[in-house]
């Protein structure tokens, strides 16, 4: 079975209210910014460079202290893939996204749309937590 390692951001700014910043998949389900790590890269590293090559967004500052992982299986190229995800919490000061082909479309939300617009339990699950270290 091939393993896979990520890295992403749970990406949120406080310009009026807090708001996250979900994406818009091409298989149609809305998770935060994520990427493959490319060897030679920290987590922190390619979280980064996926946000500012998906959102355009570079400035992003991490909230120490907050780091989740998630696991899954998927099935691509006619083989398994165990997926392991490294999650970090920043916060920005920019809204304005310029979305790359990767994705169909972007969306900021508050907590509660986000949790309800968020497609699957282990995206929903992560929200839960940075709003609960948010609200610490």
């Amino acid at each position: 079975m091939k393993e896979e390692i990520s890295s992403g951001i749970i990406l949120f700014n406080e310009i009026k209210d807090r708001k996250f910043l979900l994406l818009n998949y091409p298989s149609r389900h809305w998770d935060f910014v994520k990427g493959k790590m490319e060897e030679g890269e920290t987590p922190h590293e390619t979280a980064l460079r996926e946000t500012k090559e998906e959102t355009g967004i570079s400035n992003v500052e991490f909230l120490n202290g907050f780091k989740e992982e998630i696991e899954y299986y998927f099935r691509a190229d006619n083989q398994d893939i165990h997926k392991k995800v490294i999650f970090f919490l920043g916060k920005t000061k920019t809204e304005e996204v310029i979305l790359s082909h990767e994705h169909l479309d972007f969306i900021w939300l508050d907590y509660s749309n986000a949790l309800n617009k968020i497609t699957y339990k282990n995206a929903k699950d992560l929200l839960k937590k940075s709003k609960e270290f948010l609200n610490y």
